[in-house]
C-alpha cells in the first residue's frame, strides 16, 4: 500500500471511529505530535487515537472527521465535535505531515491554531490564554493523564 492510500485508511478508520484501523496504519516506532498531547511515542500514540475514538462512540453527539489536500506525505483534515467538559462546539482544522518506514507512519506531526481551538472548546478563557505556553502546558498535562487512566484501565 503506497503513502497515499495510507494516509487515506488512517482518517477514513479515523472518520469511522475504528481505532484499530488506525493503529493498524502505525510503526511500532510511531512518534506522533500535536499542541494537546506534545509527543507520544509507540503503543501509547495508538492508545491516544483508542482512547479518542471510545470516547466519542460513548457520546451521543455529532462527530466528524473530514480529509482533503492528500499528498504522499500530509493531509489537512478537519473535526467536528463537541468538547465534553464545556458542552460548545469544536471545528479543528489540521494540518498533518508524515514520514514512513516499512510501508508503515513513522512520524505523525499534526500542528493547529491551539489558540483558536481554545476559543471554541473554553470560550472566553480559552481565548484569553490559549496562545501561552502555559495554557499548553496545562493541556498537555491533563491530556495525558486522562491517556495515562485509559491505559491504566486497559490493561485491568
Amino acid at each position: 500500500m503506497g503513502n497515499l492510500r495510507l494516509i487515506e485508511k488512517f482518517y477514513a478508520s479515523f472518520a469511522a471511529l475504528d481505532a484499530e484501523g488506525m493503529a493498524s496504519c502505525y510503526h511500532k516506532e510511531i512518534e506522533f505530535e500535536d499542541p494537546a498531547f506534545g509527543v507520544l511515542k509507540g503503543e501509547r500514540a495508538a492508545n491516544m487515537w483508542r482512547m479518542l475514538c471510545a470516547s466519542q462512540k460513548e457520546k451521543e453527539q455529532v462527530f466528524k472527521v473530514v480529509f482533503s489536500d492528500i499528498t504522499a506525505h500530509s493531509v489537512h483534515w478537519e473535526a467536528f465535535y463537541t468538547f465534553s467538559k464545556t458542552g460548545r462546539k469544536v471545528h479543528n482544522k489540521i494540518d498533518a505531515s508524515f514520514e514512513f518506514k516499512d510501508g508503515l507512519i513513522l512520524r505523525h506531526t499534526d500542528v493547529f491554531n491551539l489558540r483558536q481551538w481554545a476559543k471554541q472548546a473554553l470560550g472566553f478563557k480559552g481565548a484569553l490564554l490559549g496562545g501561552t505556553s502555559f495554557f499548553q502546558k496545562k493541556l498537555q498535562a491533563q491530556t495525558n493523564r486522562l491517556l495515562d487512566k485509559f491505559e491504566a484501565k486497559s490493561k485491568q
